[in-house]
């Protein structure tokens, strides 16, 4: 009897045991990825080198987590024998070693997002020919793991589509016109059928022209502020593009500097259809002309054939006559001890010109507050970062006696930026004023920038209960809707509600950059009142819309 519920003890026991043991996650799928296919020059003979062209390979972990455990990646290079000769490039991802018959790469842990596997250098065997083909196949192994291998194509020979410079005029003013000609030649064994010409400019240069079988982009600063400013244009031009062949453009291309052109550039190239870089929200005319091209006579002294993709694409940097005005914010600000309220300080941008620095990513400008007396900051938004009273870093944020504060690398013109900071009232200190500053990054704070040609305006006001008020000024009514009585002035204009700021990058000195778009509008010149926010204290303006670069 005693052995009887001893065992029914045991098999209940195992039966607890059964129910509470976790089911075993699916193992992860690693993916590994790499070019479709690779195009190399052919042997140039005895006693030359070939020309390597590099192939990466990578790995794709979009994974919840780190993957652990040792890996194994092989490349079986069999089948490039008489084809292709194998070198391990300078810079590699994993631990590899290259043998005669393999590649093999080990990785102690697979870390989340796309790293590098292995880079290779590949160049066309000695007596290979011409449309040679080979597979290249990397494979990975590892205990818990799968991995979707990836296949490349390495061919000898191919198409070498190769773009002429133009002769452009970079220095240049507002309304300036001039002829963009697009030449460019296949070098590479094979032919094209079909190409598509891609012309990029900024926000400050266009084009005039415009054909039925061509797209037209742009990139809104709001949706990728990285990439602002730029507009596409990718025509389709079709044919056949024969090897060895020169072709230019049957139809006139003029490029022209806007009213706001100011630091522009542009880039034009030439792709084999469906090898160009896609493009979103694109329109198309319907002006009843095409673009289309005519073969030329090849040049003496044409490039050597070198399969490179990077030699299809020419740019340029313009810089036009002009300048940009920006004006500090003047503010007046009313509460009594204990309130907080909250200011949208910063600067416009009066133009012409817009401002962009899209080769460096810098800060356009820094905005510079000095805090009034008596008040004390108590939320500090985002771009914007606190320093002691003379400019030093300073390790507490909030309650600084002074900040700074940077945009991102375009502002737009006409544009807003603005910083919306919070006060608290701690003091009554009648006339208690304070200041907003823009211009140039400097160790200390701002100077003036050397394209802004007026720097009277680049300093401002920013009051607490002050008796008169920075020009212009405003009352609040004691009504439950706010009214706003503003006089008027030349500077005189727009306002708007609290906006909220995102970073974009990081500014010279330190600062955490945020783009004008992305912090929103400023109230400038208007008659603008800020108060306490919370406890029935509201915020009063008088709103006009502001544009965007």
């Amino acid at each position: 009897m005693r052995k009887r519920i001893s065992l029914l003890a045991a098999c209940g026991l195992v039966a607890l045991g059964l129910a509470a043991a976790p089911a075993h996650a699916a193992d992860p799928v690693f993916t590994l990825a790499g070019p479709a296919e690779t195009g190399l020059r052919p042997h140039p003979g005895q006693g030359a080198e070939p020309q390597k062209t590099s192939v990466e390979f990578r790995l794709v972990n979009d994974s919840a987590a780190a993957f652990d455990r040792e890996s194994t990646f092989t490349i079986d290079l069999a089948p490039l024998k008489g084809v292709a000769d194998v070198a391990l490039g300078e810079h590699q991802g994993s631990d590899c070693a290259l043998t005669a018959a393999t590649v093999t790469c080990k990785r102690p842990a697979l870390w989340r997002g796309e790293t590098t596997v292995v880079d290779l250098d590949l160049s066309a065997a000695k007596g290979s020919t011409v449309g040679a083909t080979a597979a290249l196949t990397l494979t990975g192994t590892a205990q818990g793991a799968t991995f979707r291998p990836v296949t490349t194509t390495v061919r000898v020979g191919g198409p070498d589509l190769v773009m002429e410079r133009a002769r452009l005029t970079t220095e240049q003013k507002p309304g300036d016109k001039q002829a963009l000609s697009v030449v460019f030649a296949n070098e590479g064994t094979q032919s094209v059928h079909g190409v598509v010409l891609e012309i990029r400019t900024t926000h400050g240069i266009g084009l005039v022209e415009q054909y039925d079988n061509c797209s037209y982009s742009e990139d809104p600063v709001q949706d990728q502020p990285w990439n602002a400013g730029w507009s596409t244009v990718q025509c389709l031009l079709e044919g056949e593009y024969l090897a060895g062949a020169v072709y230019g453009l049957d139809g006139s291309l003029t490029l022209k500097a806007a009213p706001h052109a100011f630091i522009d550039s542009l880039t034009y190239a030439v792709y084999a259809s469906g090898h160009q870089p896609k493009t979103e929200k694109t329109r198309k005319p319907a002006g009843g002309r095409m673009l289309t091209t005519q073969a030329r006579a090849a040049k003496p002294g044409a490039r050597s054939v070198d399969l490179d993709p990077w030699n299809n694409l020419q740019e340029f940097d313009f810089r036009t006559r002009n300048s940009a005005d920006l004006v500090a914010g003047p503010l007046s600000l009313g509460g009594k001890v204990g309130d907080t309220v909250k200011a949208d300080l910063g600067f416009r941008n009066n133009g012409p010109a817009w401002v962009a620095y899209l080769r460096s990513g810098e800060s356009v400008a820094r905005t510079d507050f000095v805090v009034p007396p008596g008040a004390r900051v108590t939320k500090v938004p985002v771009g914007c970062r606190g320093v002691n009273a003379d400019g030093s870093t300073r390790e507490q944020s909030l309650g600084a006696p002074r900040y700074f504060c940077s945009t991102g690398h375009v502002v737009g013109e006409k544009e807003k930026v603005g910083y919306p900071f919070e006060l608290k009232i701690e003091e009554a200190v009648t006339d208690a004023a304070g200041s907003v500053s823009v211009g140039q990054w400097t160790p200390q704070g701002t100077r003036g920038q050397e394209w802004d040609p007026n720097h009277s305006n680049d300093k401002a006001q920013v009051v607490i209960n002050g008796r008169t008020g920075p020009t212009p000024t405003a009352t609040v009514t004691a009504t439950p809707t706010a009214t706003v009585s503003a006089s008027p002035s030349a500077s005189a204009s727009t306002a708007a509600a609290t906006p909220t700021a995102s970073s974009s990058g990081t500014g010279q000195g330190g600062d955490l950059a945020s783009t004008g778009s992305s912090v929103g509008p400023l109230a400038l010149g208007g008659a603008v009142l800020l108060v306490a926010a919370g406890g029935g204290l509201v915020l009063a303006f008088r709103r006009r819309n502001g544009s965007h670069a």
